[in-house]
């Protein structure tokens, strides 16, 4: 196996497709610490900070997705995809890659589509139990599919499916050992349970207004709340952080910490929220966004629902919140069968395989 070789990696748009890239990306450099990397991402997307920020080379494109209704966007969208595809075929030129890999986004279309034109061995990565368009597509031409869910041979051929799990941070792999750290880090009153709050890096409206409209709710049942609010709603509800028993941050980098001191998790059902959640194993409460292509966080949710590992409350039904939370705090065997089932899906490994396959790929 040769040493010295180029990757190229591609995905972005948000969290959940820039964390699993840079994740196979170290893994890989730790198997090949004189390969060059390259990630290509969608001009002013978020992975234009984020990758530069893990210590890759990055280089955009002008794409964008393509909107429901109808929008400027929609009718430059022909433009911008034929540009991409012009730019992709130009990096590539030039960089060379053995590999090409694809963890969803915008920017992963005309990057995949021109490697698998030049010959260049492919790889997708799928987060979620139900694929959106890209990679559809791109599965037609690509050599290995690796998931997170089963049952995908619906929508990708099953020849190229390799069951490997979504990467997940390294840091959660060891949070049975953090909890007293995780509550003096919160600085959280240990005989109280911890109810943790996630609605993704820049916040979830529905899931706000539920926790803010129910703080008296949670004073009666004498729990103490970590509150994610994130970024687009920290000014208006950073407020709440004078009630006693209320902790609200806009963005919480030491998430092993919270997941570590947590009781029971209220979460947004993106697919790396979910992949984090069977490691650490406690019980959940899904709220997932109907905001979504495919409305792919349900289904995302369902598919642990559906194996009797955590609960859900879609945004159209929180009016039962309140009863289908105390209910759970009240039921101590109920926590304990949701925290063991949800263990049991876990994937701690997928780093590790879609690496395999992607030396496969090399070699």
């Amino acid at each position: 196996m040769k040493q010295s070789i180029n990757i190229l990696i591609s995905g972005g748009g948000t969290g959940g497709h820039i964390y699993p890239a840079i994740a196979i990306a170290n893994e890989l450099k730790l198997r090949y610490p004189n390969a060059n990397f390259l990630f290509v991402g969608a001009k002013d997307k978020m992975e234009m900070e984020k990758v530069p920020q893990a210590g890759y080379d990055i280089k955009g494109l002008w794409i964008s997705g393509v909107q429901r209704k109808l929008t400027s966007d929609n009718l430059s969208f022909p433009f911008k995809l034929m540009s991409s595809l012009w730019n992709a075929s130009k990096i590539i030129k030039n960089f060379k890659p053995d590999v090409a890999i694809g963890t969803g986004g915008f920017a992963s279309g005309p990057t995949l589509i021109m490697a698998g034109k030049k010959g260049i061995p492919t790889l997708i990565q799928e987060q979620n139990s139900y694929p959106g368009i890209t990679n559809k597509l791109l599965s037609k031409k690509a050599q290995k599919i690796c998931v997170a869910y089963d049952n995908l041979e619906r929508f990708f051929p099953l020849n190229k499916i390799v069951k490997t799990g979504n990467p997940v941070r390294q840091d959660l792999l060891s949070i049975h050992t953090k909890r007293e750290e995780g509550q003096t880090f919160f600085k959280l009153d240990k005989s109280k349970k911890t109810v943790f709050v996630l609605g993704g890096s820049l916040g979830a409206r529905k899931i706000n207004e539920l926790i803010a409209n129910n703080l008296d709710f949670f004073k009666k049942q004498d729990v103490q709340l970590i509150w994610q609010c994130g970024k687009l709603y920290f000014e208006e509800y950073k407020k709440y952080n004078s009630l006693e028993n209320v902790q609200v941050h806009q963005f919480i980098n030491k998430m092993d910490f919270g997941y570590a001191a947590a009781d029971v998790i209220i979460s947004r059902a993106g697919a790396s929220s979910v992949s984090e959640l069977c490691i650490v194993g406690k019980p959940v409460i899904f709220i997932p966004s109907p905001n979504v292509a495919e409305d792919h966080q349900t289904k995302n949710a369902k598919s642990i629902v559906d194996k009797h590992a955590a609960l859900m409350i879609k945004e159209s039904d929180l009016n039962s919140f309140s009863v289908v939370f105390e209910s759970l705090m009240k039921d101590k065997g109920k926590q304990e069968s949701l925290s063991e089932n949800i263990k049991e899906l876990a994937l701690p490994s997928a780093t590790k395989n879609i690496v395999d396959e992607i030396e496969k790929l090399i070699g």
